[in-house]
């Protein structure tokens, strides 16, 4: 299936909101859904994968009226990092307890650390019902390295290879390929920045990362030309040199460097994202006229919004 859709699921950052005047973009924390070349790939479980499970389990039971007869959910989930609102929404994403679930979860934690005991400590256990492994569903978590990628080819299980050069970065038209790098540009353990490509098409998803003054050389070299990035924008550049509180050192870019950004690595499309929690949709929308007026192949991410890529 020839697609390359972009759903944004959660836009917010450090924790979800639920107040009427932040509705117009959505007060749940970061997931982000891509529909591509018959994949689903899922970016972070922040309270914004709830929904989405709930969209999943509907299209599963309306599929046939006798479960065995249902079209499984299958997908992949990339986790940045295990900050919580990255992750609030993993245990209330309700296809994990149908049997017929195939996940698989991928992300990177400190050394001698697994993301499956993180995972399992963070989220189960002591903080919910059921233990990790009472799940219902196949959830299958993985450790990823900065030098892995993840193959993805019809009617296939992911194939995770080590890519030492460029020359393994040749795939074949209807694959899907996933390469990441561990920026640590966010304390406390850094963030996995993830890049989809997918018929010459790519995007790059950079949240929860800090800019350095001269710009990120190292993003710039992964992201190059890509057709879309979702980048961190959590303050405006008043709140993050803030006197009273400044931001800098937090693991956040303002508005300004995820700009820069866009400029240095020349991409065609930039999505601001993981606003601060207190920005309501008045703030929001100044912040918009202000960055769509410098350039217009800018965006202000919100719950709903859709980009196709193909």
């Amino acid at each position: 299936m020839s697609e390359f859709k972009v759903k944004f699921r959660g836009v917010r950052g450090s924790y979800p909101v639920a107040k009427q005047e932040f509705l117009g973009y959505g007060g749940n924390t970061a997931c982000v859904e891509v529909n591509v070349g018959g994949h689903l790939i899922i970016l972070d479980a922040g309270t914004g994968f709830i929904n989405l499970g709930d969209e999943l389990t509907e299209k599963y039971i309306t599929s046939a009226i006798e479960p065995k007869d249902r079209t499984p959910v299958k997908g992949i989930v990339l986790i940045s990092h295990i900050h919580q609102d990255h992750i609030l929404g993993f245990t209330f994403f309700r296809p994990l307890h149908i049997r017929s679930t195939v996940l698989d979860v991928y992300g990177n934690v400190n050394y001698n650390e697994t993301l499956s005991d993180e995972l399992a400590n963070l989220l189960f256990g002591k903080s919910f019902p059921l233990d990790l492994g009472n799940i219902g569903g196949n959830l299958n978590i993985h450790d990823l390295n900065e030098t892995d990628g993840i193959l993805l080819r019809p009617g296939e299980a992911p194939i995770v290879k080590r890519i030492e050069n460029d020359s393994d970065l040749q795939i074949s038209d209807e694959d899907v390929l996933i390469t990441c790098y561990r920026s640590y540009a966010h304390p406390q353990e850094g963030v996995m920045v993830y890049k989809i490509t997918y018929k010459g098409k790519t995007l790059v998803y950079a949240t929860d990362k800090e800019s350095y003054p001269g710009g990120d050389q190292k993003l710039a070299n992964f992201a190059k030309n890509c057709d879309l990035i979702i980048h961190d924008s959590q303050y405006t550049t008043e709140d993050y040199l803030s006197v009273y509180s400044p931001k800098q050192g937090y693991g956040h870019s303002t508005f300004e460097m995820a700009l820069e950004c866009k400029k240095q690595i020349k991409a065609k499309q930039l999505v601001f994202f993981h606003y601060d929690p207190s920005y309501d949709d008045e703030k929001l929308n100044q912040i918009k006229e202000k960055y769509t007026n410098i350039d217009s192949d800018t965006i202000l991410a919100y719950e709903g919004l859709e980009i196709n890529l193909l």
